[in-house]
């Protein structure tokens, strides 16, 4: 989604959730899509096997690519190559990363996460990743997003020119917190996809909370 109509702000990375069946998350993910701008879906494997993986991968990569999202697998390349998805996610450290980078980065995306410090942050940032996450996958259950990575995420965002992702909380209210930071995306799991949510309710009010609160990025060039 890089056309004229993609907003000169933050913009929502979605994650897939914890224990969801590929059905179950294909007919979210729709409604959630539906709902407004979504730069890109990560989907960790969580404790899915291998094969388990790859047919949820094979349900909803397709439907975010027709979308325009560049849909990313976590870690397992030979996934990744098999769904033809737009990006690898990695949370195996530096010496992972190089590897993805230097063998994929030419053909998708490659991002890195499992940041901890800005240590952490730093020894990947060397590696010239697309983006850097903060945050943990399934870790969202608090309506306020972890104040750890609020900061690790502002302070990236003033010092780095590699994008940041910063993890929203179950709540929507986080949003606008997430997005203070300066941070380029705000990934959102439980706030859009939980119980008794409506997805594409959610994604329409945390574009509308974007809109209203994000800073505005300085055109590139």
């Amino acid at each position: 989604m890089t056309d004229d109509n993609t907003p000169n702000r933050c913009r929502i990375i979605l994650i897939s959730p914890p224990g969801m069946a590929a059905e179950a998350f294909a007919t979210k993910f729709a409604a959630a899509i539906a709902g407004g701008d979504v730069a890109s879906v990560i989907l960790p494997p969580y404790e899915m096997d291998e094969a388990s993986y790859q047919a949820f991968a094979e349900r909803v990569v397709p439907m975010a690519q027709a979308a325009g999202i560049a849909a990313v697998i976590v870690d397992d390349t030979r996934i990744a190559g098999r769904v033809k998805a737009d990006g690898i996610h990695i949370e195996g450290g530096k010496a992972a990363l190089a590897e993805a980078v230097e063998n994929f980065q030419s053909r998708i995306a490659v991002g890195a996460g499992g940041v901890k410090s800005r240590d952490d942050a730093l020894e990947l940032g060397e590696e010239r990743p697309d983006y850097v996450f903060f945050g943990r996958f399934g870790y969202d259950n608090q309506p306020e997003a972890h104040q750890r990575n609020l900061s690790l995420g502002g302070w990236w965002a003033e010092m780095v020119e590699i994008p940041g992702v910063v993890m929203a909380g179950s709540s929507l209210d986080s949003v606008a917190t997430v997005a203070a930071t300066g941070t380029d995306f705000v990934a959102l799991s439980a706030a859009v996809f939980s119980e008794g949510v409506d997805p594409s309710e959610a994604v329409q009010r945390a574009n509308a909370i974007l809109d209203e609160t994000a800073p505005r990025f300085e055109p590139a060039g």
